[in-house]
């Protein structure tokens, strides 16, 4: 089964109890029960994570996901409470530590789609539909659609695809109010993050959400967001400027290293159990490259 080519061994932080290793995160709790998130360099493409990291991808992750936590506060609830390195921690953590309200997970991938592309073309092209969703005809590639849709995924284990399910399914899963409130707040976050990336020069094409609950029940039981938050792992950004419906848009994610990996160069057969190899370094400075440009262009504030 696919997964990591090789797991990292946690790091051993005084006061801090490991509790995940995942793609990219690794995952503590420190001793008054808060969650530490440790953004690595790691980066993952066809259900692998690779030998070969991305130099700064944890750091500009942590801190283009703090930058849209403060800016959506106002429209909900989050997970953060500091960005504090433990005492005891490697110098590396610098800028890559999220300090979180330990939540019950709703195990659903909130996912907002405003154009067409990914696995909702894939879907639409057989059945003119995305998570059972009927869509017009004559959409293709990159086509915006009539309006923003909620097309919510079951959540996978490292090396598993996340599964696109009906919302009913979801509603089944979790409950007829809490799959209503997860569509509502997830239409919500988007609508916000869309203009703000068009004001931008962006286009925020697709994004999934985690919300989890920190309460028993009330107001504390509202809906928390949590994990990352619309950065190019969680989302699709494109260039305004570049956008062209009916051919592939160039994406500010990993899409150079998914496309060295399924040329003749890389050697490897994607669909074998073979593991990836080692990435080059042009790949990796390009992928770099458009992760630094999608938090400047985003934020409006230089990386260096």
């Amino acid at each position: 089964m696919p997964g990591f080519v090789e797991k990292p061994e946690p790091v051993e932080v005084p006061g801090l109890e490991h509790l995940h290793t995942g793609k990219v995160r690794d995952l503590y709790r420190n001793a008054e029960g808060d969650l530490v998130m440790v953004a690595s360099d790691r980066v993952s493409a066809y259900d692998w994570v690779l030998p070969t990291g991305i130099p700064d991808k944890g750091r500009i992750l942590t801190r283009l996901s703090l930058w849209w936590f403060d800016l959506l506060s106002d429209l909900i609830p989050h997970h953060v409470l500091s960005s504090d390195v433990p005492p005891g921690a490697p110098a590396d953590w610098k800028g890559r530590v999220t300090v979180c309200r330990s939540l019950r997970m709703i195990p659903v991938e909130c996912v907002a789609r405003g154009y067409l592309t990914g696995s909702g073309l894939e879907e639409y092209r057989r059945d003119r539909t995305v998570c059972g969703l009927a869509l017009p005809e004559g959409l293709s590639d990159g086509s915006e659609l009539p309006a923003a849709i909620f097309t919510p995924a079951t959540k996978a284990e490292v090396g598993e695809h996340d599964e696109n399910v009906a919302y009913e399914e979801i509603a089944r899963r979790v409950g007829a109010e809490t799959a209503a409130r997860l569509r509502q707040a997830t239409l919500a976050v988007y609508s916000r993050a869309r203009d703000v990336a068009k004001e931008r020069g962006l286009i925020l094409a697709d994004t999934k959400f985690e919300f989890g609950r920190s309460g028993g029940g009330g107001d504390e039981d509202a809906l928390v967001l949590a994990d990352e938050v619309l950065t190019p792992d969680s989302s699709r950004f494109w260039r305004r400027d570049e956008w062209e419906p009916g051919r592939p848009q160039k994406p500010y994610d990993k899409q150079h290293i998914r496309d060295w990996l399924a040329s003749p160069e890389s050697g490897w057969d994607r669909h074998g159990n073979t593991p990836p190899p080692e990435l080059p370094e042009h790949v990796v400075e390009q992928t770099r490259a458009r992760y630094i440009e999608a938090y400047e262009r985003l934020t409006g504030t230089s990386w260096s």
